[in-house]
């Protein structure tokens, strides 16, 4: 069995950090390009930032400057680095990557999402 297991979120003040972390675990062969998303409340799930093995990042607009992505290949996490948090920035946020359970089984998968609460 293969999955992926968020941890990180809280509540926290505007202005504050978090870090997000996300754990690929079970039978691995390898892991391939991981992302975040988030889902505020009454709105779609949008991208937060996204990276690939070779290391390129890619954020959205609304997180540039303020949050960083980036991962420990050797314990196949990825974490999301947030600071000057805003209240508009509370969304459940969830951990997407590709896995290879072996050398030719991939699955894309989706954390069960935590909790990011940012008060004024």
């Amino acid at each position: 069995q293969v999955q992926l297991v968020e941890s990180g979120g809280g509540l926290v003040q505007a202005g504050g950090s978090l870090r997000l972390s996300c754990v690929a675990s079970g039978s691995i062969f390898s892991v391939s390009a991981m992302g975040w998303y988030r889902r505020a409340p009454g709105k779609q799930r949008e991208l937060v930032a996204t990276l690939t093995s070779s290391g390129s990042t890619n954020y959205a607009d609304s997180v540039k400057g303020r949050f960083t992505i980036s991962k420990d290949n050797a314990k196949n996490t990825v974490y999301l680095q947030m600071n000057s948090l805003k209240p508009e920035d509370t969304a459940v946020y969830y951990c997407n990557a590709g896995v290879y359970a072996s050398p030719t089984r991939y699955l894309a998968l989706w954390g069960q999402g935590t909790l990011v609460t940012i008060s004024s």
